[in-house]
């Protein structure tokens, strides 16, 4: 491959953690660039149920958390969009999940170094110089705007961009529990919910299966529009109750970088043992929803029977569908009694959650880079993934190997904070070392620090001011 232009970081996928990467890095001296194979940015659009909120507060927008002074702040956005009054006066710290999407979206049209309708393919060393990799791309017919690495631009294009830094930031995908997986007729997992509505409300009997905010989401909104003389409505959860997320603040503290570090540094077993364990914590229902779920369902009792059932501790084992009939038959199996039985339904919801996955661009560096046991990547500290290299990050892709803080919104920013930190090669923007009050392990032999200490920047960070590591 002949010379030619070298990125300082390619990110690939544009989710809010590699949207919050990018604005973070705009104002430095950066040549960076990051693709995302989809048209525009679009947070959840089969989840934006109207009045829905974000489950943290606007703190924990793209880049507060590392510069509160950043113009692409969600208190920024409300100020541009003559909504900072109007967020003031409603005193509530949760935005709508609309005006969230809203927000990333403001942020994306203003970011230079985003490419839409790019669909990376591969990942490889730069046959030229290992300390390189070249990312090759895919554009979609008539998507994508502005100039490639190659200063190509154009539709169905092959693109290759030359970079210093990889930043995986593709996300989670929908889960389908595999006693489900190939499983025919017209199931759909919620995160495509809105699309199906209508038909979802019009349907004879629906069963959602799930137990987080999502499934409470779903069922919550269709059980206001249940015909109690027609329909029922169906919640399976195998959680053996409906746990209510955890917001008391000694919990919170869990959200910490010292949290991190402890996780960090526990065996395998003992970290995902805690994964499991910890669920509820962050991918528990909202309290006001479980409360607001049982109103509606004493409101609507009072005029007489409400046609649901919730099952707890109940787990689906299997299923079929009855092209004829047009319904599924569930075969169900409960936690604590063993028993088992089988329940219908004419529409199938899976609220069954998003999980990380290291996709099939990154087989071509994969003897780069490091793998746990069970075939995942083994995710450093510092977030890379290279053997200590310091050159291929993950965003979000880290919850087995860091904890609950992977997949947190306000969190994003400290790790981003952390990736550009090693990109520079010095602290950009300073990182807070410690702020829980409490010890998660045995107390060392020296002192900690005390909560509040911030990793302070090697120097002052003017925009455009940023030193490479090259």
């Amino acid at each position: 491959m002949s010379a030619g232009r070298v990125h300082d970081v390619v990110g690939i996928g544009i989710g809010p953690f590699n949207l919050g990467l990018a604005a973070l890095a705009d104002p430095l001296d950066l040549d960076a660039v990051f693709l995302d194979r989809a048209a525009e940015f679009r947070w959840h659009p089969g989840m934006m149920l109207e009045g829905a909120t974000i489950q943290v507060p606007f703190l924990a927008d793209l880049v507060t958390m590392a510069d509160p002074t950043s113009r692409f702040s969600f208190l920024a956005w409300l100020k541009a969009t003559g909504r900072l009054y109007p967020f003031y006066i409603r005193e509530s710290f949760y935005p709508l999940r609309s005006e969230y999407d809203a927000y990333c979206r403001w942020v994306a049209e203003q970011l230079p170094s985003l490419r839409w309708g790019r669909d990376v393919t591969a990942v490889e060393v730069d046959p030229d110089d290992e300390d390189l990799y070249v990312v090759h791309a895919r554009t979609a017919d008539g998507t994508g705007s502005g100039r490639t690495g190659s200063g190509r631009t154009g539709s169905g294009r092959t693109e290759t961009y030359r970079t210093r830094h990889v930043v995986l930031g593709v996300g989670t995908r929908p889960v389908v529990p595999e006693a489900l997986r190939g499983l025919p007729g017209p199931w759909l997992h919620s995160a495509d919910y809105l699309t199906h509505r209508e038909t979802l409300r019009g349907a004879p009997s629906v069963t959602v299966v799930g137990s987080g905010q999502s499934a409470a989401e779903v069922y919550r909104d269709l059980l206001e529009t249940l015909d109690t003389e027609r329909g029922r409505l169906d919640w399976v959860t195998r959680s053996p109750r409906f746990f209510p997320m955890e917001y008391t603040k000694l919990t919170l503290e869990l959200t910490s970088p010292e949290y991190t570090d402890h996780f960090h540094a526990l065996p395998m077993d003992v970290r995902d043992r805690l994964t499991r364990e910890q669920r509820s914590l962050y991918k528990g229902i909202s309290g006001d929803l479980v409360d607001d779920i049982y109103d509606t369902l004493y409101r609507r009792s009072a005029t007489g029977p409400v046609p649901t059932t919730l099952l707890t501790d109940t787990e689906v084992t299997g299923a079929t569908w009855d092209e004829v009939a047009g319904e599924y038959t569930l075969r169900l199996r409960h936690g604590q009694t063993g028993a088992e039985h089988e329940r219908t339904t004419s529409a199938l919801v899976l609220a069954t959650g998003y999980a990380a996955g290291v996709p099939d661009v990154l087989l071509g560096i994969a003897d780069r880079l490091d793998w746990d046991a069970r075939g995942r990547l083994a995710v450093a500290r510092d977030y890379s993934v290279d053997g200590g290299r310091r050159r291929v990050f993950v965003q979000n892709g880290e919850e087995h190997t860091h904890g609950l803080t992977a997949p947190d919104l306000g969190f994003g920013a400290w790790r981003s904070s952390a990736i550009l930190a090693a990109v520079c090669g010095r602290e950009v923007y300073p990182r807070e070392e410690r702020i829980a009050f409490q010890d998660f392990g045995v107390p060392g032999g020296s002192h900690p620090a005390p909560a509040g200490t911030v990793t302070p920047p090697s120097t002052a960070v003017p925009a455009g001011a940023a030193r490479v590591a090259r």
